[in-house]
Parts: structure tokens; C-alpha cells; sequence
């Protein structure tokens, strides 16, 4: 499949989430929902990889890099990216997502000595504004009520939002060095997501949330939706990208799916963007179609 069909894909999918996991909140503890969600698209992969007649049992050597795989990128992203939006608007975590444009290719040049370009870092500036834009009305409004003392959890917000872009991006920096070791994606996603449902399911043992089994049509709906396309699928395509194209350009992902997200409520919401959101959108898609154009000049 092309490179440019994996982006579009994992773009739409993650674009649309947003709304299924509206359907998930108050009914299960979130950490328990990221645990069935999880847990079903692992299990779904292993049951795929069986019908490939694929070796199920990987060494431990792996695993341990599979086991850090799960820890960044399908339990401590996660479990942040849901309790920072009990604090921050979802805009604004959406903006943090974005700085991954530039933790990718800083840590990439930390722990790989991949050279930095000056293309990645301007699509990376035009691509974060626009997130901005897209976005400006509700950041103004988070900010005034945050200095207006209405917002006392702003910066705990902040920082968990924080914390779960560097465990994206250091899932993705895991995700070089397992492809190095194994080339089933499916396989290894599998494992990395059977370890990203124990982390986040002993979380909550911890933490003494409640397991509780869901009862509406509409959570069983989104959970399915969640695991088999936004965990499946999407990732399929994200760490298949990471791979042919670099994480540098990869996570531009993240620049896509805001846009996709507020079309959806255009749609489902009845929501109207104004001039600056359209104008976010425009910078958005000129700085990912920059990223992707090809390679510049180190620096």
C-alpha cells in the first residue's frame, strides 16, 4: 500500500476518534476503557497472526524492548492524554500533540544521530501555528479563566499532557529499534499492545478503580470502533510509516487529525469555524505538505 494511502488512512481514523471516545466517558474508568481497548485489538491481532500460521512466541530479548513499547506508547501516552483533559480543554492537548513535530527529531538526533533538516524544522513552525489557529478561540478562553483563578489544575493538566507527547515520542524511538529486531508489524504490535493492557490494567488495580462492565449499545460500539480501527488499523499504518518515511515525518499525523476532527463537528456538531480556524487550517496542511515534499540540508 502506498506510504501517501497509510497517511491518509491513519489521518481519517484518528481524526475520528475524538467522537467514539465521547461515547466511553462516565460509564467505565478511563484507565479501565484504555484497558478494553487495548486488551480486544491485541487479542484481535493474535487471532490474525494465528490465521497467518505466524510464531506466536517471540524471545525475551524482544520482549523486554516490546514491554517498553507497551509502557510509552499504549499506557503512559494514553493514561496521561485522558487525565489531562480533565484539567485542559481538548484544544489544547491537541496543540501539545503537536510539539511531537519537534521532540521527534530531537530525540532522533539524541539516541539515533539522525541529522536534523532545516525542512523538518519549518514545516514543524508553520505546522504548530496552525494548530494554534485552528484552535485560537477555545485557548483564549482556557487562558483568561486560568488567570482569572477559575482554573486551579492548569498546570497539572499541562504537564500531564506534556508527559504523555514524550511517551509518544519515545514509543516511536522504541518502534525503530523493534522493527530492527523483527519485521512483523502485526505480530510485534500485538505483543507491544498485550504489555500496553497489563501496564494500564495494573494501573488501575493500583489506583482501585472500578472494574465495571459496560451496558449501553453506544460504548460497545465505540469500544469496537476504538480497537479494531483506531488501534488496529491506524497503528498498522503509523509504525509501517515509521518505517518507510522516518517518525520525523511520521507524526505530521498529528497535525492532520485536528483538522479532521473539527470537519467532524462541522458535520456532527453544528459547529462553525471562523476565519482564523480556516486559516489555521490552510498553515496545517502547508506545513505537513512541506514535511513530506522530501529531505533539505542538515544542520
Amino acid at each position: 500500500m502506498p506510504s501517501s494511502l497509510l497517511f491518509i488512512i491513519a489521518s481519517l481514523i484518528w481524526g475520528s476518534t475524538f467522537w467514539a471516545i465521547t461515547q466511553q466517558l462516565g460509564e467505565v474508568a478511563p484507565a479501565v476503557s484504555v484497558a478494553y481497548r487495548f486488551g480486544l485489538a491485541s487479542l484481535t491481532l493474535f487471532i490474525w497472526c494465528l490465521v497467518r500460521k505466524d510464531k506466536l512466541v517471540l524471545p525475551w530479548k524482544l520482549q523486554k524492548w516490546l514491554a517498553l513499547q507497551g509502557f510509552f506508547t499504549f499506557s503512559l501516552s494514553y493514561l496521561c492524554t485522558y487525565s489531562s483533559e480533565q484539567y485542559l480543554v481538548s484544544a489544547l492537548v491537541a496543540v501539545l500533540f503537536s510539539l511531537m513535530v519537534i521532540w521527534s527529531p530531537l530525540t532522533e538526533r539524541i539516541f539515533f544521530h539522525k541529522p536534523l533538516t532545516w525542512r523538518i524544522w519549518g514545516a514543524a513552525f508553520i505546522s504548530i501555528t496552525g494548530v494554534i489557529l485552528l484552535f485560537f478561540p477555545a485557548l483564549k478562553s482556557n487562558w483568561e479563566e486560568t488567570h482569572t483563578g477559575h482554573d486551579t489544575h492548569f498546570l497539572l493538566g499541562l504537564g500531564l499532557a506534556l508527559t504523555a507527547t514524550l511517551a509518544s515520542t519515545f514509543g516511536n524511538l522504541v518502534v525503530v529499534k523493534v522493527r530492527q529486531k523483527n519485521q512483523n508489524v502485526l505480530l510485534t504490535m500485538a505483543w507491544a499492545m498485550a504489555w500496553g493492557t497489563f501496564w494500564v490494567s495494573l494501573f488501575a488495580i493500583i489506583t482501585g478503580q472500578h472494574w465495571s462492565i459496560p451496558t449501553t449499545t453506544n460504548y460497545w460500539l465505540s469500544l469496537i470502533y476504538l480497537s479494531l480501527f483506531g488501534s488496529v488499523i491506524a497503528f498498522a499504518c503509523y509504525f509501517t510509516l515509521i518505517h518507510r518515511i522516518g517518525a520525523q515525518k511520521t507524526v505530521f499525523i498529528g497535525v492532520i487529525t485536528p483538522i479532521i476532527s473539527v470537519l467532524l463537528s462541522v458535520k456532527l456538531e453544528n459547529y462553525q469555524p471562523g476565519l482564523i480556524e480556516w486559516l489555521g487550517m490552510v498553515f496545517c496542511l502547508g506545513g505537513v505538505v512541506w514535511a513530506l515534499r522530501g529531505d533539505s540540508k542538515a544542520t
